[in-house]
């Protein structure tokens, strides 16, 4: 078995190889190519946290993975990552168990470059000012694969502890030092949203963020921090508002509480539902129609976008002689 840390992933995968093979693997779902089983979430409710357990299956490529990912958002009280998470990947021709990698930062490639494939499709073209609401682990991936698909001139982070958007701020500048556009920290979210063309909500929240009314025409929102039923980032005006797509019906009617929460309180339903990513990926649902509509790209996460990423990094460690070998 091949082990991989962060630091080999890093050697041989980028956030463009990473929109590649997340585009890829939406297309295959809708092509019948993948079995994946809805992920089991177990609470934690002494620690405040939760642990998912996430399987998936890639007949064209042959490759089966599981994903174990710890979400404890009290670990920075202890100098220890909020995220934490590892893939086994197994090869499905021989059931052979051929890698065993730090998911971690993969984790937060494939949530941004499933954003970033939202993005592509589904923001205006000329979208160029983003509102980052929420500037922890996952925030970083969303910036990197928004900054591929479009073309950003300003960003606007909001953090509800002040401290946690100056530290992101700096930490672009330093990943992005030939960047010439503007980084602004903001005390308020819906001051944020009120400039943006694209927004990202990328919290543990339980309460929307911000105010429908503060969003501009035509702007594009990716909200995926909320992956639990009583969690969400975006109010019932929003969604009404918004043309709204999924990464699964069937993982959005689990986990989606930015939906099932104003579908509770009759006020939206899953017939509004515009679409599933796949399904404009392959042309059977349009993306954005028109200058003027607000989209809503709502995400909860799916297992196959792990086995796809991990697919790639095995094959490419490989042959790069990277990582390290063991016999269990």
């Amino acid at each position: 078995m091949l082990v991989l840390s962060r630091e080999n992933i890093e050697q041989i995968y980028t956030m463009k190889d990473c929109l590649e093979d997340v585009e890829h693997v939406f297309r295959a779902h809708m092509q019948g190519e993948v079995t994946t089983p809805v992920r089991t979430a177990i609470d934690h409710p002494k620690y405040g946290a939760t642990s998912l357990y996430m399987p998936s299956y890639l007949a064209g490529d042959d490759y089966v993975a599981v994903k174990v990912i710890s979400i404890f958002p009290e670990n920075h009280k202890h100098n220890i990552k909020s995220l934490q998470s590892v893939i086994l990947l197994t090869e499905a021709k021989t059931g052979q168990h051929v890698a065993m990698m730090d998911a971690s930062l993969l984790t937060v490639m494939r949530t941004g470059a499933s954003s970033g494939v939202a993005t592509k499709y589904l923001a205006k073209e000329d979208a160029d000012t983003c509102a980052v609401l929420g500037c922890g682990a996952q925030s970083i991936g969303q910036i990197q694969a928004v900054m591929e698909v479009r073309p950003l001139r300003r960003i606007f982070l909001y953090n509800r502890t002040r401290a946690k958007a100056d530290e992101m701020k700096a930490s672009l500048r330093a990943l992005y030092p030939d960047w010439q556009g503007e980084l602004t920290v903001v005390d308020n979210a819906d001051e944020a949203v009120a400039q943006a063309q694209i927004v990202i909500c990328s919290t543990k929240a339980t309460e929307p963020l911000f105010a429908a009314a503060s969003l501009r025409p035509g702007t594009h929102i990716n909200a995926i921090g909320a992956f639990l039923p009583h969690m969400r980032e975006v109010d019932a005006a929003t969604v009404q508002k918004s043309k709204v797509v999924v990464d699964t019906l069937e993982g959005a009617e689990h986990e989606a509480g930015d939906l099932l929460i104003p579908i509770e309180q009759n006020e939206w339903s899953f017939a509004q539902l515009h679409a599933e990513l796949g399904e404009i990926l392959i042309g059977a649902k349009p993306g954005r129609e028109t200058e003027e509509e607000i989209t809503l790209y709502k995400s909860v996460g799916i297992a196959y976008l792990d086995t796809a990423v991990a697919k790639t990094v095995y094959e490419r460690a490989k042959a790069a002689g990277i990582g390290t070998e063991v016999s269990l």
